[in-house]
């Protein structure tokens, strides 16, 4: 076989570079197992010194060495880099390296410890020459045998498939780590996420679960339970279609996917699955899958289609009292503006109250947020305009928007006529929980100060009518109003 090109040319060429990189990544590193055939080497030449190296672009480092404390050498004036010149099957050789031109002045020639013969083969990996198993004298020699040549070449031989196959037990090292990460990885998201992972032995008719799954069904964390106990934690009326769908699953027609109770935790779970494994004769043996916590889920859910039924029923109530106000409106006034400024000041009374109950799911609302809801487009100030004294009253659907449209015509007399028409005017309002017959009712107190003076209208207009009537939904509930000299006076009972 011919060389390979110039000692220099092959020290930095870039695909024998790769594969040494490749094969050794740490080059640097002795390797105790490359030790027998250093020592291998030495005894077949019967040479004080023998070496397993790798020769890099600058450094050559000796992976084994035996006779010598020496790990590196530079790269650029070694006997080894005129070996990889050789190639594969090749030994070089220098008898003399004292009357050698290429190597006389070597400073471990022409100095301590004065070598005189070195004898290499070149390791070969994928066709690179990346080191050499090579031998050293500090005595001349007459020539190299056949069976010296030969011994060299069959380790240099040794050394590169070595070199390999630690290289492919490295790598599959490396993946089976970057496996087993991932799966530690999996494992601790799926925890973290509180998922619940199953692996159903069939044949064994055994669980293997993680904790999450444990917790979900209530079950001792063992890692494995019985199937049966596991199917057993289930509602019993879930059951039947859950095993339907894993039967389906097994039989391989599609993924087994449904939701069912725990009774003992009162949780709902949803799992998901499919097979994992099948023996020779296409039966499934494993089936594979995930559980997941929907309780929250399908709580929402319930709560959901009530809030729409509730819904439904305060829209159709709502659209009902519109419909019965905008009748009583148009009847009293046959402005088209007069109807709709009127109207739409109701229309806007009804929407606060709608908005404040939606945004509470329809449940109950504070008295406070209703009173500005309702209070705050009528005023400039409303700190210094509207002083309130209540305690803390939480208002059913039906309170808040009978109560809601009390206070908007209240409010918009007041701003017309009474109080909030003058700069100086407040109204006073004071709200109480008090007990009558073992129930809970509200005392609202309307006052109006500071206004014009009042009389008593000679006929009742509608808001009139509306204020007393608007919580006529609210059993025992009910309004009174005084026309004071010195302002508008209305007193609330509402039972809570």
């Amino acid at each position: 076989m011919g060389t390979l090109g110039t000692a220099q040319d092959l020290m930095v060429a870039p695909g024998r570079l790769d594969v040494l990189r490749a094969t050794v990544p740490n080059p640097e590193r002795p390797d105790a197992d490359f030790s027998d055939l250093a020592k291998l080497a030495a005894s077949a030449f019967a040479a004080p010194v023998g070496l397993v190296t790798l020769v890099g672009q600058r450094i050559q480092w000796f992976t084994a060495a035996e006779g010598t404390k020496q790990s590196e050498a530079p790269a650029d004036i070694s006997f080894c880099i005129h070996t990889l010149t050789m190639g594969e099957g090749n030994v070089f050789s220098v008898l003399d390296a004292g009357d050698d031109p290429r190597f006389a002045t070597h400073p471990q020639v022409a100095g301590e410890p004065h070598l005189r013969f070195y004898a290499g083969a070149a390791i070969t990996v994928d066709g690179q020459p990346i080191g050499t198993v090579c031998v050293f004298d500090v005595a001349a020699r007459p020539g190299v045998t056949d069976q010296q040549a030969g011994q060299l070449l069959r380790l240099a031989r040794l050394a590169g498939k070595l070199f390999q196959m630690k290289a492919v037990a490295r790598r599959h090292q490396a993946a089976e780590a970057a496996v087993a990460r991932d799966e530690q990885r999996h494992a601790a998201a799926l925890e973290a996420a509180q998922v619940g992972s199953w692996l159903w032995d069939i044949r064994k008719g055994t669980v293997q679960g993680n904790r999450p799954l444990a917790c979900m069904f209530g079950l001792p964390q063992s890692g494995e339970i019985s199937a049966e106990t596991m199917f057993s934690a289930i509602d019993p009326a879930d059951r039947p279609a859950m095993l339907r769908q894993l039967k389906a699953a097994a039989r391989g027609t599609e993924d087994y996917d449904g939701t069912f109770r725990i009774p003992a935790k009162n949780r709902f779970v949803m799992g998901r699955g499919r097979v994992h494994e099948r023996d020779a004769n296409g039966k499934p043996t494993h089936l594979l899958g995930v559980t997941i916590d929907v309780t929250e889920q399908q709580t929402s859910a319930r709560r959901t289609r009530l809030l729409l039924r509730e819904l439904n029923h305060r829209v159709k109530n709502t659209l009902a009292m519109l419909q019965s106000l905008a009748r009583q409106t148009l009847r009293r006034t046959s402005d088209p503006e007069q109807f709709m400024t009127a109207f739409a000041g109701r229309l806007q009374a009804i929407s606060e109250s709608h908005g404040l109950l939606s945004d509470h799911e329809w449940g109950s609302i504070r008295l406070a947020a209703l009173l500005s809801k309702q209070l705050m487009p009528h005023v400039r100030d409303y700190a210094a305009q509207i002083e309130i004294h209540k305690d803390e009253i939480e208002l059913g659907p039906d309170q808040a928007l009978g109560l809601g449209l009390v206070l908007h015509e209240l409010a918009t007399n007041a701003t017309k006529y009474g109080s909030l028409s003058v700069p100086t005017g407040k109204v006073v309002i004071t709200a109480r929980r008090i007990q009558e017959e073992g129930a809970e009712v509200l005392n609202l107190t309307w006052t109006e100060i500071g206004g014009p003076l009042v009389t008593e209208p000679e006929k009742r207009g509608f808001g009139s009518i509306l204020i007393e009537r608007s919580l006529d939904k609210v059993l025992g509930s009910a309004v009174s109003v005084s026309y004071l000299p010195s302002g508008l006076t209305a007193l609330i009972r509402l039972p809570l």
